[in-house]
């Protein structure tokens, strides 16, 4: 199996980054010490990889980019936002299992 490009987003990158991107982008927000988020990263690559391009993963660290976490009014990690042509079209809260997040992904794909 390929590994799973991920995307790193940061303050700079994320609206052009997001623009280029064909079909669903999931924009995990995480930090390196939330155990939830290093529970659901598997998870997410494992989505994204199965997905066969039309899905990609892209990472915001919310300590790096607090200015992001604020614009999406992010709360709570990790949090998941599911956008699609620029927008955003969905969002997770929380490790929830990996059968919710592919149900909102096949809603959108």
């Amino acid at each position: 199996m390929a590994d799973v490009a991920t995307v790193h987003l940061t303050e700079q990158n994320f609206d052009e980054t997001l623009a280029r991107q064909p079909g669903v982008v999931m924009v995990d927000f995480w930090a390196e010490w939330c155990g939830p988020c290093r529970a659901i990263a598997p998870v997410l690559e494992d989505l994204a990889r199965g997905a066969a391009g039309r899905v990609t993963l892209a990472k915001v660290n919310v300590d790096d980019n607090p200015g992001l976490a604020a614009r999406y009014g992010i709360r709570s990690i990790p949090t998941i936002l599911f956008v699609k042509q620029g927008k955003v079209a969905d969002q997770v809260i929380g490790a929830v299992p990996k059968a919710k997040i592919k149900e909102k992904l096949d809603a959108l794909a």
